[in-house]
């Protein structure tokens, strides 16, 4: 009987999806990939193949699951079987410049961008923005991997020349105009099956790293899990968000066959949106879900069980 098949590789992003999944009553199977093998002279089995790999996974010592992932995807699509978020996400999803070209291909403003590899690079790179805030950041980034603000070239020239200094793990460093928002948060929309879910307000006082996930790695210093407190929940849903922008998102995921990701964009103090990362490893924050009753996994859930109907099969209910 074919099932689905939940590629990944950090069970703590996953657990919610596969307890949708059994709430649905749909034959699944969990399909860790931070190290294996596939042979390819043998074909995959019947199913539906839902890739959740993560541009991050070499923070949880998986450096190379993105690379096994994508033969496996590239096996799996060579006989012909259904895979949501296939290898053109995957290649989307390890690079912020491929993200951006894509972005701009389709009218979606992102604020001014430069990639370099090496200290001298990165200097150079730094003097397109000569008195003005920038931010570097990893092309291979995930969980605001690397995100650092500068008032100065002076100043990023003693970031990279110490012991904080990133090196990201494909080499390229992004550096990018710093876009001030009025208030300290960002937006980030979830699409499932292509289409708009809700748009979720992230605060961004305390900092980048903004895993919206219910279980973050223990660096993940402003993951809002467990905490209690009377300042505003750090992860709201955004009730009733509509822009126009949304629909040039859905045409970005259509165009690169990409259908479940978030989309994160920040608003300057002239109302002009940014549009700076697609995650197409989405996650959701709990708490927000249960204050608004829309549930993301929930939702992935029911359309993966949809697509497997499509297969012809019986599907359990």
């Amino acid at each position: 009987m074919s099932k689905i098949y939940v590629i990944h590789e950090n069970n703590e992003w996953t657990e919610h999806l596969l307890k949708r999944l059994e709430e649905l009553n749909l034959p699944f199977e969990d399909w860790l990939l931070d190290s294996g093998k596939i042979d390819l002279s043998t074909a995959p089995p019947e199913g539906i193949f839902y890739n959740r790999m993560s541009a991050s996974s070499h923070t949880r010592g998986n450096r190379f699951a993105p690379e096994l992932t994508n033969a496996v995807l590239a096996w799996l699509e060579h006989h012909g079987r259904t895979v949501i978020n296939g290898s053109r996400a995957l290649q989307l999803e390890v690079s912020k410049v491929l993200q951006y070209l894509e972005l701009e291909k389709y009218g979606v403003k992102t604020p001014k961008t430069i990639a370099a590899v090496g200290r001298e690079n990165i200097l150079q790179a730094a003097q397109a923005f000569e008195g003005k805030k920038f931010i570097t950041k990893h092309n291979r980034a995930g969980k605001g991997l690397g995100v650092q603000l500068f008032n100065s070239i002076s100043a990023l020239e003693k970031y990279v020349d110490g012991d904080t200094f990133e090196e990201p793990v494909d080499g390229v460093t992004l550096l990018q105009e710093y876009i001030e928002s009025p208030e300290s948060y960002i937006t980030r929309c979830e699409f499932v099956n292509g289409k708009f879910l809700y748009a979720v307000r992230v605060d961004t006082s305390e900092g980048f790293e903004l895993c919206p996930a219910d279980a973050c790695a223990i660096d993940d210093l402003f993951c809002p899990v467990g905490e209690e407190s009377e300042q505003p929940a750090k992860f709201q849903v955004r009730e009733g968000f509509d822009h126009p922008v949304l629909k040039k998102y859905e045409r970005v995921l259509a165009a690169n066959n990409i259908r479940v990701a978030g989309i994160e964009f920040i608003e300057d103090k002239d109302g002009n949106i940014y549009t700076y990362d697609i995650n197409t490893n989405t996650n959701y924050n709990s708490d927000a879900e249960a204050k608004s009753g829309k549930y993301g996994m929930l939702e992935v859930a029911k359309f993966l069980g949809e697509e497997l109907e499509k297969l012809g099969e019986p599907v359990r209910s």
